[in-house]
């Protein structure tokens, strides 16, 4: 059994017996859009407020496939992220103004020594279910577009 297996059976089927340490899904309700990066479509949540950006996807179970969130900053500059209350293994790409992928990064979740950061100054951060980016052959260099609702 994986470690995100793990985890999951640990959420779904020991934490309803010790209601006191459940763990709650960050309790925001996050507008959501359309992008695609390499043709291929993601629908993510948009974490653009500062508690919103800070919420993220802690507390959660797992991530949909081809979901992700895309947090969106109010000006370009270096962006570090951790994995403190994170649960889902997630691949971060760092995004400049123009959507072009800056670097790619594997997140190792439940932990809060690594940080993972931006190679340069970026407006925004995409965060997917880690291997998302490599198994459909994106990298560095490859744009995000967003799609019109």
């Amino acid at each position: 059994m994986s470690r995100s297996e793990k985890i999951l059976f640990l959420l779904l089927f020991i934490y309803p017996f010790f209601p006191k340490y459940v763990i709650y899904a960050c309790p925001l309700k996050l507008p959501t859009t359309t992008i695609s990066v390499k043709g291929h479509n993601l629908i993510v949540e948009l974490a653009v407020t500062t508690k919103e950006r800070s919420c993220g996807l802690s507390n959660r179970p797992l991530l949909g496939e081809n979901k992700g969130m895309l947090f969106v900053y109010p000006k370009s500059r270096k962006l570090s992220f951790w994995m403190k209350n994170t649960w889902i293994p997630l691949s971060i790409a760092f995004v400049d103004a123009s959507g072009k992928i800056i670097n790619i990064e594997n997140m190792v979740p439940a932990q809060t020594k690594a940080r993972y950061c931006s190679a340069k100054p970026a407006l925004y951060a995409l965060e997917v279910n880690q291997g998302w980016f490599q198994s459909h052959g994106i990298g560095n260099g490859d744009k995000i577009l967003i799609k019109p609702q």
